[in-house]
C-alpha cells in the first residue's frame, strides 16, 4: 500500500475530527476572551460582542431592602452561630444591636404612635387645663418681648392682641406634636388583596423650619405598592399633615412619611416626594424667589427597582420642565 499524501491525510475522517475539535477548543477559549471585553477582534475591523456583567446596586436608605445572596446567608448563619454569647444578658445586648443595624436610625412610628415624642411632647399632651392656660401666658410674654425687641410698641392698638394671637397660631402650626398616628389611621386598613400601585398626589404642605421659625409650603406625592392591605385614601394627607405640623425640616418630614406608612401597612414599598419653597431663602439669605427643594424617600421595591421607581416619577409628573 501506497504511503498517503498530506492531502489525503487532511482529508481522512479521523484527522478531520481531530482537527474540528481543536478549532472548536479554540474558538471556545478566544469567545470567552471576547466575553469580558477584549476588543482584540475590532483592531482587525472585525465586530465582537462585549458581554457584561449584571451587577447588583446596594440600597442606600433602608438597609432592609439589600438583597442577600444564599452564599452570605449560609456565611452569616455560620458566624452568628460562632459568636453566639454565653449568658442571656449578652444575648439581649446582642439582639437589640442587630435590630438596631436591621435599619437605619430615622424617626419612625414609636410604641404609642406619637413619633419622636420629647419631654416637652409629652408635657403638652398630657397638661391639665389650667397648665394649659399658664402655658399660653408664658407664650403671650415671649411674644411682646420679641415686639419690643425689634423695636415696636406691644401696647399701641394694632398690637394689643397680637401676642395672644400669635400664641394660639403657634399652637395650631404645631398642632402635631398632639396628634397620634395610631388615632389617624383609626383601623382603616382593609385586606383587599390588592398589589398594584397606589398614589396620592399634589397634597397641599405647610410646615415651620426649625432654624428660623419660618413657613416653607409646597405639595407632598405619596406612593406605595400594597402587600394585601390597603389604606384608606383620606389617611395618607392626614398622616402627612401630622408630621407637617412639627418644626421641620424638608428632609426628615419626607422620611417621617415614608416611614410611618412603611410601618403601618408592611407594604411591597413606599415612595414619598416632596416639592417645597422655603421662606428662609425666599425673604432672607440668598432670596431666591423661584427655586424649589425637591426631596424623595423610596423604601422597599422602589428603591431596589429602577422601572418601578421611574414609573411613580413619570405618574407624579416630578420631571415637569
Amino acid at each position: 500500500m501506497s504511503p498517503q499524501s498530506p492531502t489525503d491525510a487532511r482529508d481522512s475522517p479521523a484527522s478531520s475530527a481531530s482537527g474540528e475539535k481543536k478549532r472548536k477548543v479554540a474558538d471556545a477559549s478566544a469567545g470567552k476572551k471576547r466575553g469580558y471585553g477584549e476588543s482584540a477582534g475590532l483592531a482587525n475591523g472585525s465586530s465582537s460582542h462585549v458581554v457584561r456583567r449584571s451587577s447588583i446596586s446596594k440600597p442606600g436608605r433602608d438597609q432592609r431592602d439589600e438583597p442577600i445572596l444564599k452564599h452570605r446567608k449560609k456565611r452569616k448563619r455560620r458566624q452568628v452561630a460562632e459568636d453566639r454569647p454565653k449568658d442571656n444578658g449578652d444575648q439581649v445586648q446582642a439582639s437589640s444591636e442587630a435590630t438596631s443595624l436591621s435599619r437605619q436610625e430615622s424617626p419612625v412610628v414609636d410604641f404609642d404612635g406619637l413619633s419622636r415624642p420629647s419631654i416637652g411632647t409629652r408635657q403638652r399632651l398630657e397638661e391639665s387645663e389650667k397648665e394649659k392656660a399658664a402655658r399660653l401666658e408664658r407664650m403671650k410674654g415671649a411674644v411682646k418681648t420679641l415686639l419690643e425687641c425689634v423695636g415696636e410698641d406691644p401696647n399701641r392698638e394694632g398690637l394689643l392682641a397680637t401676642p395672644e394671637r400669635y400664641a394660639k397660631a403657634m399652637l395650631f402650626f404645631t398642632q402635631g406634636y398632639e396628634q397620634n398616628v395610631f388615632d389617624i389611621v383609626n383601623g382603616a386598613v382593609f385586606q383587599e388583596g390588592h398589589n398594584e400601585m397606589v398614589i396620592v398626589k399634589n397634597i397641599e404642605a405647610f410646615s415651620l423650619c426649625e432654624h428660623h421659625l419660618v413657613p416653607f409650603t409646597g405639595k407632598i406625592h405619596i406612593g406605595y405598592i400594597p402587600n394585601n392591605a390597603v389604606i384608606g385614601i383620606s389617611k395618607l394627607p392626614r398622616i402627612a399633615d401630622m408630621f407637617s405640623r412639627r418644626l421641620q425640616i424638608q428632609e426628615r418630614l419626607t422620611k417621617e412619611i415614608a416611614n410611618a406608612i412603611f410601618d403601618i401597612l408592611q407594604p411591597q414599598g413606599v415612595a414619598v416626594v416632596m416639592e417645597s419653597s422655603h421662606l428662609c431663602m425666599v425673604m432672607r439669605g440668598v432670596q431666591k424667589t423661584s427655586s424649589t427643594t425637591i426631596t424623595s424617600c423610596m423604601l422597599g421595591c422602589f428603591e431596589r427597582r429602577e422601572k418601578t421607581r421611574n414609573e411613580f416619577l413619570s405618574l407624579i409628573n416630578v420631571n415637569r420642565l
